[in-house]
């Protein structure tokens, strides 16, 4: 009977040869050629009627494994010229000679993985894909190879240099504040910079922009309002921590008073909540100025010039207050302006009505004949009845009063 393959171990090499290859099975007594397709190998060893060993010549691709006694040729078994794992990059290429640093090894043929070695110290790895692995770098001086072993062969090597470094220190967070949201500037001076591989704000990483020896630029990620801790992590190790606090945008629920003249200069007593760390207040794009926090929830500000009805707001380290509950509008008034008294004169006992005709006086809040405030009663924006008060013959200025301003005069004369 011809003999027969059952299995081979190992059923894969290189394509360069050289393995050594079990050949199990039954009827080897008496072999007298092995084959890997169509290639004899130069020698092999009958072990026993069930075990034959030899060395893999040169090939490509998959082949069929036959051997060849005088009672036949057997069965074929497929052995399989691999390609060996091959490096093509490193990241980083270097790290503090305490080691522990995360290594990601770039290339290909990492399936099956069974070692990687710095120089002669091995590390610990995780096969990610065929084509990366990630690896903890042990400690080490100098530069040394780096290399990937599967069953297939051995990588050619990639040098990893060991750095004499400290672990990065920070001494200062500019701003060391900001908005719950994210997405501001941070600028995180320090030493040992160089080479940073992350930034975490609490346990959430920074987006980094910039990077020297003593000055990272991040941009900050979104967090809970409250302190977080910074730190800097580079190929040497993690840096101390500095605080860095997360804050509620300002709310603005009211406004006292809610109207004042186009020409600004008033000021207005602002409502709301977060406001401690106010900055600056906006009556529209018009900025504010004079600006006192009396508490967090109350700041008072002097109104800018500008006009029509305007938001207010607030900027804080945690941003702009947008509309909310409550009334943030500012109404800007223009001043009154008195075109005609009927009648223009009245007894100086007071008493009589008199129409104020005009405009802008919606928002009148006071009616003067000379000094004396009169009684009214505003009918419309251009129309105003007011009731004369006592007077000493002769004329007086009549004048009315808003949140705009004081009008012109009209002369109002007293008779007996």
């Amino acid at each position: 009977m011809a003999p027969v393959i059952s299995s081979l171990n190992p059923n894969h090499g290189p394509p360069t040869g050289g393995t050594a290859v079990t050949i199990n099975g039954s009827g080897f007594t008496g072999v007298t050629s092995v084959k890997f397709g169509i290639v004899a190998v130069a020698s092999f060893t009958l072990v026993s009627d069930s075990q034959i060993t030899t060395t893999a010549p040169a090939g490509t691709g998959s082949v069929a494994l036959t051997v060849t006694s005088p009672l036949g040729t057997s069965n074929g078994v497929t052995y399989t010229y691999s390609v060996g794992p091959v490096i093509t990059g490193l990241s980083p290429a270097s790290g503090s000679t305490s080691g522990g640093n995360t290594v990601t090894i770039s290339g290909s043929g990492f399936t099956g993985a069974s070692s990687v070695h710095f120089g002669t110290a091995s590390a610990s790895f995780t096969v990610v894909s065929d084509t990366q692995i990630t690896a903890t770098a042990p400690g080490g001086t100098g530069s040394v190879p780096v290399t990937v072993t599967t069953s297939v062969a051995t990588s050619s090597n990639v040098t990893y240099t060991y750095v004499n470094s400290t672990a990065p220190v920070i001494t200062g967070l500019n701003p060391n504040q900001g908005p719950t949201s994210g997405g501001n500037t941070v600028t995180i001076s320090g030493t040992g910079l160089s080479g940073t591989s992350s930034v975490l704000f609490g346990s959430h990483s920074a987006t980094i922009t910039a990077i020297t020896s003593t000055q990272i630029t991040v941009t900050a990620p979104g967090g809970a309002a409250q302190p977080v801790s910074v730190t800097v992590t580079t190929s040497a190790g993690t840096s101390n921590a500095l605080p860095y606090f997360y804050i509620t945008a300002p709310t603005i629920a009211g406004l006292i008073p809610t109207t004042g003249p186009g020409g600004g200069g008033n000021a207005v007593t602002i409502f709301g909540s977060s406001l401690a760390l106010t900055s600056a207040v906006h009556f529209g794009s018009a900025a504010a100025t004079n600006i006192t926090v009396n508490s967090d929830s109350q700041i008072t500000a002097t109104a800018p010039p500008n006009v029509g009805t305007v938001l207010v707001t607030a900027t804080t380290p945690g941003g702009t207050s947008t509309v909310g509950l409550g009334d943030a509008y500012y109404i800007y008034v223009a001043a009154p302006v008195i075109n005609s008294l009927i009648p223009a004169t009245g007894s100086v006992s007071g008493g009589d009505d008199v129409l104020i005709s005009g405009s802008n006086f919606t928002y009148i809040d006071a009616v003067f004949f000379g000094t004396a405030p009169a009684s009214f009663a505003a009918v419309s924006d251009t129309q105003v009845v007011a009731t004369s008060p006592a007077g000493a013959v002769g004329p007086v200025i009549v004048t009315v009063h808003s949140s705009g301003g004081t009008s012109n005069g009209a002369t109002f004369q007293y008779q007996l």
